[in-house]
């Protein structure tokens, strides 16, 4: 519903706009850009051709073929349609990529097809335990190599309120230890993640020092990026 208020918004704002300037043209492409942009973020496909059939419609004082309720009503449906079918895709290519994962070398599994890593710098002295609040460093990315969260600088992170995958990944790292942790969507998101439901996750981890909590508080994060990416 909000999403129509908005694009309603636009072309009334973008109307009453055009007419005060001399640079039609322009705005008028621009405006088509945002209703490009409207329509992409809707996760629709949808005829360019009947869009603007419709737009020509509604200037000339056609009738739409739907009224505005039952437009956002069809599009919610097929957005919970195409939301549970790209969830169950992501399910599979989880299962599959931890299956043969499995098998290569120099993983290890501390759940079986659920969660894995792979050492990529080895550390020493003392190990993160459960009662730890870790100084770390970390990028959470997707299968498909885009990068969802990341810290841009050493942050403590309480273990208790991080997903259980992450949790379970970093313990028993040492100091100065990084790991790419590979984990399955149970121990994820799961389907809580709107725009990639049921992904695997691929977090490359340094544990920078196993307790933290020695630090100053700056080093405490509450960054929007830290929040998206683990908890």
């Amino acid at each position: 519903m909000l999403r129509y208020v908005y694009f309603s918004a636009l072309i009334l704002f973008s109307t009453a706009f055009c007419d005060q300037t001399d640079n039609v043209n322009a705005i008028s492409e621009a405006l088509g850009h945002r209703i490009g942009k409207y329509l992409e973020s809707l996760g629709v496909q949808v005829d360019l051709d009947l869009v603007v059939k419709g737009l020509q419609g509604e200037k000339k004082g056609d009738d739409s073929p739907m009224t505005d309720d039952e437009c956002i009503a069809a599009i919610s449906e097929l957005q919970d349609k195409l939301f549970e079918k790209q969830s169950e895709y992501n399910l599979v290519e989880a299962d599959k990529f931890l299956s043969e994962n499995s098998k290569k070398e120099n993983i290890v599994e501390i759940e079986a097809k659920k969660l894995q890593y792979k050492i990529l710098k080895e550390g020493k002295g003392s190990q993160v335990q459960l009662s730890d609040a870790p100084l770390i460093k970390y990028t959470g990315k997707y299968l498909n190599g885009s990068v969802f969260g990341q810290t841009m600088e050493p942050e403590i992170i309480e273990l208790s309120e991080t997903i259980a995958g992450f949790k379970k990944g970093v313990l028993g790292m040492k100091e100065g230890e990084k790991r790419l942790l590979f984990i399955h969507p149970t121990l994820g998101y799961g389907k809580d993640h709107l725009t990639e439901p049921n992904s695997l996750l691929l977090f490359e981890v340094e544990v920078v020092k196993t307790n933290g909590l020695n630090k100053p508080d700056k080093f405490i994060s509450e960054s929007p990026d830290l929040k998206k990416g683990i908890r």
